[in-house]
This record gives structure tokens, C-alpha cells and sequence, in this order.
């Protein structure tokens, strides 16, 4: 509306200064919600007078003046006895937008009716200064989503108290977008939050609570005592889950990957994923096979499978998980962009995720927090999240609200991205399958998480075996004599008439039957069907294995000229151009090249063969240390230019993003992401190797346990910058330590290459070689441009990475007294300082794979220091890092018989490095001596 229009508008209304009360009242509800006042009054205020450069909400003052300055014209139309009607009309949608923002926390939401809940002043009539002789008259509601423009007082206020206050709480307007909440209000005002379903789907959601509740009585009587961590009170997840998959099938999904903690996890597995019920008694009674796996836990196990929907099968797929109870989060949606990908769907149409959390973790763990805000960011978002909060009210033995959060609500984090929250009475299993659709279409429609807290409680204690009477005696006391949901929604079907008591009983002993056969129970269950995916050419394949390695020297200057290749009218910075006329020189071999160039040229080789590349990391694009520059950035609009993109028609995706500041999150991401897309190199790149640290329970209970408890494999490769620089102890190590000791049975690879060459074949071979294990790399940072660190076309044609380099000197071997092994930049270091020194009887061997240990080649080079006994591990790290006591067993191995093994290097230490330069600097150079001292 125009300002001309704005002002003819207001010629004609009929303001005076006793209703300007009013308009200012409308102004006030339509800052707090748009959607609270009419479409008239919205587009009036849409087109209010703007002042440049402030919004609207922030000169409200100037409103307030426009509109006095107008009733002060004595021409204008005053209509006398409106005043109080007005006030009123105000009043009641003030009503209504109340109820919107704070009916949740009147709520019947506690099957238990244990919370104590202060009551809420503003849903009621008199705080609005309303009252009895107002009920029968009727008022506009605004855009209230009743299908009419006008109730009596009473009727609406009923119809609020239904829709708001009975056993959902919608928790959405802090939500800023109004086409959102105008949606959720249509969804549960037009309906008033009573869902109207047929009988098929009232005795859905009845088998499926007849079937959360009869497999834990089956299993808690066949198996008193045994660790179950059982879903009772929760039962109404099994069919929320359910209604979750049969919606999005509806809508065209094809997968759907749940991540989920213990606590009703076998349930989850048995009565919606379709796991045999015999399989799952034969975990409780020890009888599997040892010789898969070394295995884990049956609560912890994943499972796949196919379910029938209305539009066609679903591919399932529970993930596998440790105890960390939210670290699945990322991993699942990690795995869910994998097929998204592979979809070519980037809308999140085709795959959805699904997170169960528990109450206090998903409060009390950073995970949470971190998945949230990667939810809706270029490289990690999948269309929405739905995330499910089993919300038993008790955090292990702790139930007091104080002592687990400092917010009112658990689900509170999910407020940071906006997503609404839906909390609902387990004990309600109408109201939840209601907000199961609810959650689906909101997803399926904005491409946003959505939260939905199940307010139930837990039978049990934390496990079965312990005693929750010790610690929550009002509340188990309670649960004791409170019916199971199962019972009361029988109760109310058959009281509707929905059901008959032989039907209840045919539908119980049909479901006990199955479960006395060790039969599937969910009907919906569909063998699996091929899937685009296929991991057998990756399977049982030794390290040896051969693989297409050498790639000729006009193949790599082919690439080489593509990926130096820009348009002419994107201006690049100065320091980036010189990089990029430098790698022009190298490719016409007027250089050699170095570390940044031979790494893009095997992602450009590894592209070129139609293979997808993957990598993430906080500084990714450019290098954290300058190196890269794999997206350039135009100086003079911002646009951006990856040559890599840029190969062929034919080539495979690269996708590269610089992350969001995460490292646990991000990490499982990828790792989800690896292990649901073998095809693909997938690389996490740490901006220094020391921010592992912060993502260590991947590393722990994914990366280097994963295949051997779950069978899962995984090709993620992470690059972490290691070596000692003189910058303090926070970012000269990489704790190449730790992996070393959770290195064994060949779960993953430790590789320290020193040249450009080897960096080159090390990513070829990780992608190229059909084996699909963690490769984890100590790369540098003075090595990128460290004169010595360069390598010729021809070494990196020759395809081979080498995980040992004998002496590289014209050195004679029999005239060797001392070998050095070592690896990392300090061989740099020693070869420095010995051409210095002129020495040529001591020879510096590098291990450039510390795991698996490359025993055979080491032999190979050993053989000719046959006749040296005086063999020295060197390293930077200090001698309770690094790689001398994980891997000194390997060392002694290598040597000749009757050779000894010494240790040089910085003496052991609490912190990794010390933090002044010259102290560095003086250690630095005592290693050295010491390593090429012969005494």
C-alpha cells in the first residue's frame, strides 16, 4: 500500500482520539505475532510510513504520533459508544495470541499428573478484563483457524483450552516466520487438536501399543533380571514411529534413518524395524556366532529393512550406536545427506531423518546443540530433522528439574534454529500419532527440524535390575498403580465403539503367538530390495590388494592445466595468483612442485574418474595455512570459482565446505557420511590435529571400533596438521599417540607423509584401492613450503605411496654406523643438520605408515644396515608421545637380530609442546643432535 492509499485509508476510518487506544493495542498484538491480527490490519501495518533505514518494530513512537496527529482532525467522523466494544475486541484477540504463545504450559501433558505447574494469568478471562456477561457475545477472532470470523466468547475460549491446553502443546510462536506459524495454526486450530481418524488407524496405533507393551512382559518374563532398558511408558513410540514412516511414505520418501540411544531400542528393533523376535532371544540367550564380530551389546546393534507404505516400501535403517547417548545424531543425518546425494535430491524429499533423545541428554550434551546449528548450513543440511524427545521425566536417578537443566523445558535447544516444538501426552496415543503427521508435513514442507517431546514416564529403573523406589518413591509409587497405555486406550476405543473386547483379545494373542514362534510381528515388513548402494567390491580385501596406481606423466599435466585454469574476469588476490602462477610453472617443469599443488592434482585425478570427493573443515576451501586455494574468490564481487568443479562433463562431484565451528559434530557427520557412501572419498580436515581432541568419541567408539563391533565399514579419511612448529603446546600435535593405541586387528591406517609425491598416491590409494578403512594423517604445516618438501611429475606418475623411504643420499650402505628411523618433519630437521655436518655414516630411514606397520618393506630396506647395531628412533613429540611407546614393539621387530634401539627426542612431558619459541628452538635442536651424535 503506498502512502497516497495509506492516507486515504485514514481519511476514511473513523479515528478519534478515544480510539486511537485501540489501533495502538492492534499495533501491539501485530509487533508481538502478525498472525494475530486480521489480514486488513496486517496490511495496513505491513505499509505503515517507513523511515529509511529503521524497521518498522523500532519507530513505534512515530507511529503512535501519526496516528494522534490524526485524530486531532476535529473533521474527522467520531462514532460514540464504540470505544468499550473496541477494548473488548482488543481484549479478546490478546486472548488468543496468549494462548498461542503460553497454552503449552497449562497443558495436560504428564500421563502422571506429577508436575507442579504454576497457572498461567494470561489464559484467563479476567487477566484480559473479560468476564461472564461476555461469554454469549460474539467477537471477531481474527485469525483464529476456526473457519469463521466470528464466535461467542465462551465457544472460542473452549475451543482455545482444546486446541492449546489438553494433551499437546504447541510451542511455535518463536518462530519468526509468519507463513510457518500461520501453518501450525492451521493445523491445530482447524481441528481444535482433536484428530478425527478412521477406525484402520485407531487399530494401527493399537497394534502398535499392544505390541511396545507385549514385548516387554515377554521379554522381562522369559528373561527376569537381564538388561533390557525397557520403553514402558514410553510405549506410545513404537506407534509414533510408525505414523512417522507410513506419513513420509505417503509423501514419496524412500529411506528413513533412525538414530537412537538404549532405551527402547530393542522394542524400536522388533516392532517397527521387523528384526525376527527369535534373533533377538537368542542375543538374550548367548546364542550368536563370535567368529562375525567381536560384537556389542544387543541394545547398541543396528538393523535394515523394507516398509510398505501407502506409497510404496521405505528403505529402514536403525544405526548402530555406542552408549554416548546424542552422538548418533550427527551420524545419522551424516548418512541421510550420503543418500540424499545419491539421490540428487537436495530438498531432503527422498530421506529422512530420525532422532530419539532422552530428556536430560538432550539437554545436558553439546552435541545437540552443535546438530542444531549445522541443521540448516550448505554442507550438512538435509531437509529438517524430526527429533523425538522420550521425555521419562528421570535422567538416571535424577529427576529434579534444577539439577538437569536450567530451562523450563528440555527440548528448549531447539528453540536456537526456531523449529517448533510439539509436546504431547504419551498416554494419548490419538494426540501423538496427531503430531507425528503434524511433525512430517511441517518437515516435508519447510525443510526444517521439528521437535516432539513424549511426556511419559519410565516403569522401570534405569536398567532392570536397579531399584527406582530409592531415589523417586513418590513417582514409582505412582507408576505402580497408574494403568499401562496399552490398557487405557483399549479403554477408550471400546467405550467409542471403535473395538470389541474379542477383537482386543484376537489382536493380543495374534501378536503373543508370533512372538512364541520367534516370528517378525510388524506387518509392514518387506525383505530388503537392491539399493543404489553396493559395498560388495569393498569387502574382505587384505591391504596388498592391487589397484590401478600409475597414471602417466600427460595425464597429471592434463588435470594440471584444468585446475590452474580460471576465468580471465575473476580477479584473484595477490597472494593467491602468485600461487597459482607458481603452480603454471611447475606444470611446465620449471619447478618443482610442492605440497598444495600435488594434492589438488589427486583430486582432480581422483574426480576425473567419475569418482564423488567430499571435504569439510573449518578453513577447508582455502587451507588453514594458505596452502590449498582449491575455491577462489573473486576480489572485485565475492563470486566463487572451484576448478576442480571444473574438469569434465563426466567427472564426479567435488564438494568442499569450510565448517561450522565444530569438531565432535562435524566429525560423526562424515563418518555417517562415509559409512553410508563407499564410492565417494570423504575427508574431515581439522584446522589443527590438536582439535581432534574435541571430537575424540567418534575417533573412540565409531572410527576405530566401528567395523570391528558392528561390521561396519567406513573409508573417512582425516587430515590433521602435526609437527612442532614452535607455537606453544595447543597446536603443534595432532596426539598421534592415541591412534597409534586404539590401532589393531588392521581397523584403520596412521600415515605421516613428508612429500608432495606421497601425499599425491596416499589420497589416490585411499580412493582408488577397493578397501574401505579409516585413513588418519599426520599432515604438515612447514612442510607445505619447506624447500626441500618438493617432488617431481614423475614421482607422482609412478602411482606407488611408499610407507617406508630408505636414505635418499648418496650414502654407502656398508659404511653406515647409526640409522635413524623417524618420521614427520623432523626428518627435514636431521637431513639438514647432517649435509651440514658432512656426516655420511649415519643413514635416516622414514616410516611414512606407522600402522599397520609396514613390516615387509621395512625388511627390504633393513637388509642392507644388516651389519648396524646402533639403530635410534627419533622424534619431536615428547617420549610419552608420539610414536616411540605405541609403536616401539614394531621397531625392535624391524631391526637386525642383536641390534640395539634407542629413544631421541624430547624427554616425556605433561603438555605436548612448550610454549616459548626459544626454549622450542634449543629442544628442537638437542633432539637432533643427539639423534646424529655417535658416541
Amino acid at each position: 500500500m503506498h502512502e497516497g492509499v495509506m492516507q486515504n485509508w485514514l481519511d476514511s476510518s473513523h479515528l478519534s482520539a478515544n480510539s486511537m487506544v485501540y489501533v495502538e493495542q492492534m499495533y501491539e498484538l501485530f509487533l508481538d505475532d502478525p498472525t494475530s491480527v486480521s489480514d486488513e490490519w496486517r496490511e495496513i501495518f505491513d505499509h505503515l510510513p517507513k523511515v529509511e533505514g529503521v524497521s518498522v518494530e523500532t519507530k513505534h513512537s512515530d507511529v503512535r504520533d501519526l496516528f494522534a496527529q490524526l485524530a486531532k482532525n476535529k473533521d474527522r467522523m467520531v462514532v460514540s459508544g464504540a470505544d468499550q466494544a473496541d477494548a473488548k475486541q482488543v481484549k479478546v484477540l490478546q486472548l488468543i495470541n496468549a494462548f498461542r504463545f503460553r497454552g503449552h504450559q497449562n497443558a495436560n501433558l504428564d500421563p502422571l499428573g506429577l508436575w507442579q505447574r504454576e497457572i498461567v494469568r494470561e489464559l484467563s478471562l479476567a487477566h484480559h478484563e473479560l468476564d461472564d456477561e461476555d461469554m454469549s457475545r460474539e467477537f471477531n477472532v481474527g485469525s483464529f483457524a476456526v473457519g469463521q470470523d466470528k464466535m461467542q466468547l465462551g465457544e472460542l475460549y473452549s475451543a482455545l483450552q482444546n486446541t492449546y491446553c489438553g494433551s499437546v502443546g504447541a510451542e511455535y510462536m518463536h518462530i519468526t516466520d509468519t507463513d510457518e506459524k500461520r501453518w501450525i495454526q492451521q493445523r491445530f486450530e482447524s481441528i481444535q487438536s482433536q484428530p478425527a481418524f478412521s477406525t484402520d488407524i485407531k487399530k494401527r496405533i493399537l497394534k502398535g501399543l499392544i505390541a511396545a507393551d507385549g514385548l516387554e512382559k515377554y521379554l522381562g518374563a522369559k528373561f527376569p533380571g537381564a538388561k533390557r532398558f525397557s520403553l514402558e511408558g514410553g510405549d506410545a513410540l513404537v506407534p509414533m514411529v510408525k505414523e512417522i514412516i507410513h506419513r513420509a511414505g505417503e509423501q514419496g520418501q524412500k529411506e528413513v534413518v533412525i538414530g537412537m540411544a538404549h532405551r527402547g531400542r530393542l522394542n524400536v528393533l522388533v516392532n517397527v524395524l521387523g528384526k525376527k523376535s527369535g534373533e533377538l532371544f537368542d542375543e538374550f540367550g548367548g546364542k550368536v556366532d563370535p567368529s562375525l564380530t567381536a560384537g556389542d551389546v544387543k541394545y547398541h546393534q543396528g538393523f535394515s529393512s523394507d516398509f510398505a507404505t501407502a506409497g510404496g516400501n521405505v528403505h529402514l535403517a536403525l544405526a548402530f550406536n555406542p552408549s554416548h547417548l546424542e552422538i548418533v545424531n550427527p551420524v545419522v543425518i551424516g548418512s541421510v545427506r550420503a543418500r540424499l546425494d545419491r539421490h540428487n535430491c537436495d530438498n531432503g524429499s527422498k530421506a529422512l531423518p530420525i532422532t530419539v533423545h532422552g530428556d536430560s541428554a538432550i539437554a545436558g550434551q553439546g552435541v545437540v546443540q552443535e546438530t542444531f546449528n549445522m541443521s540448516q548450513t550448505r554442507g550438512y543440511k538435509v531437509g529438517g530433522t524430526i527429533r523425538i524427545v522420550v521425555n521419562n521425566q528421570v535422567g538416571f536417578t535424577t529427576s529434579k528439574q534444577e539439577d538437569t537443566r536450567s530451562t523450563e523445558y528440555c527440548t528448549d535447544i531447539a528453540k536456537m534454529v526456531q523449529a517448533p516444538i510439539f509436546h504431547v501426552n504419551a498416554d494419548d496415543p490419538e494426540a501423538v500419532a496427531l503430531v507425528s503427521q503434524i511433525a512430517v508435513d511441517y518437515r516435508n514442507t519447510f525443510r526444517r527440524d521439528v521437535v516432539i517431546d513424549l511426556v511419559c514416564y519410565r516403569r522401570h529403573g534405569h536398567n532392570e535390575a536397579d531399584e527406582p523406589n530409592a531415589t523417586q518413591p513418590i513417582m514409582y509409587q505412582k507408576i505402580k498403580k497408574h494403568p499401562v497405555p496399552r490398557q487405557l486406550y483399549i479403554d477408550r476405543l471400546t467405550k467409542d465403539g471403535a473395538i470389541s473386547a474379542d477383537e482386543v483379545k484376537q489382536l493380543t494373542d495374534s501378536y503373543r503367538g508370533l512372538l512364541d514362534q520367534g516370528e517378525r510381528t510388524v506387518e509392514e515388513w518387506r525383505p530388503m530390495e537392491a539399493h543404489s548402494v553396493d559395498w560388495t567390491p569393498y569387502l574382505n580385501h587384505d591391504w596388498d590388494i592391487a589397484y590401478d596406481k600409475a597414471v602417466s606423466v600427460e595425464k597429471l599435466k592434463d588435470l594440471g592445466k584444468k585446475i590452474t585454469t580460471y576465468p580471465a574476469e575473476h580477479k584473484l588476490h595477490s597472494r593467491v595468483k602468485k600461487q597459482y602462477d607458481e603452480r603454471v610453472k611447475m606444470l611446465n617443469g620449471e619447478k618443482l612442485l610442492d605440497w598444495g599443488f600435488a594434492e589438488t592434482l589427486a583430486y582432480a585425478d581422483i574426480v576425473e574418474r567419475g569418482t564423488d570427493i567430499r571435504i569439510t573443515g573449518q578453513d577447508s576451501g582455502r587451507g588453514t595455512f594458505f596452502h590449498r586455494h582449491a575455491v577462489l574468490h573473486n576480489q572485485e564481487d565475492a563470486s566463487t570459482y572451484v576448478p576442480l568443479e571444473n574438469i569434465s562433463k563426466e567427472q564426479g562431484k567435488f564438494e568442499i565446505y569450510d565448517a561450522v565451528l565444530s569438531e565432535v559434530g562435524v566429525l560423526a557427520f562424515e563418518y555417517g557420511y562415509a559409512t553410508a557412501e563407499p564410492d565417494s572419498l570423504v575427508i574431515w580436515e581439522a584446522q589443527f590435529g590438536d582439535f581432534a581432541n574435541v571430537a575424540q568419541v567418534v575417533i573412540d567408539q565409531f572410527i576405530c571400533s566401528g567395523e570391528q563391533k558392528w561390521g561396519r565399514l567406513c573409508g573417512l579419511t582425516m587430515l590433521l596438521p602435526h609437527g612442532y612448529e614452535g607455537q606453544g603446546p595447543e597446536h603443534s600435535s595432532a596426539r598421534m599417540e592415541r591412534f597409534l593405541q586404539l590401532c589393531a586387528d588392521h581397523n584403520m591406517q596412521v600415515c605421516v607423509p613428508t612429500t608432495p609425491a606421497q601425499v599425491f598416491n596416499m589420497i589416490r590409494r585411499q580412493s582408488i584401492r577397493p578397501m574401505r578403512r579409516p585413513l588418519v594423517v599426520m599432515t604438515p604445516k612447514s612442510l607445505l613450503r619447506h624447500p626441500l618438501a618438493v617432488s617431481s611429475m614423475e614421482e607422482l606418475a609412478d602411482g606407488t605411496y611408499h610407507n617406508v623411504i630408505d636414505e635418499i643420499d648418496d650414502i654407502d650402505a656398508s659404511k653406515v654406523k647409526r640409522v635413524i628411523l623417524c618420521s614427520g618433519k623432523v626428518y627435514y630437521d636431521l637431513l639438514e643438520q647432517r649435509r651440514k655436518d658432512n656426516q655420511t655414516d649415519i643413514a635416516i630411514v622414514r616410516i611414512e605408515q606407522l600402522y599397520p606397520f609396514p613390516h615387509a618393506e621395512m625388511d627390504v630396506v633393513v637388509e642392507k644396515y644388516k651389519h648396524v647395531k646402533d639403530f635410534i628412533w627419533c622424534q619431536e613429540e615428547p617420549q610419552n608421545q608420539g610414536a616411540w611407546y605405541c609403536s616401539q614393539h614394531h621397531f625392535w621387530k624391524s631391526i637386525p637380530n642383536g641390534a640395539n634401539l634407542t629413544y631421541a627426542g624430547r624427554k616425556a612431558s605433561a603438555s605436548p609442546a612448550v610454549g616459548y619459541a626459544s626454549v622450542h628452538a634449543k629442544e628442537q635442536q638437542a633432539l637432533v643432535n643427539d639423534a646424529l651424535t655417535i658416541k
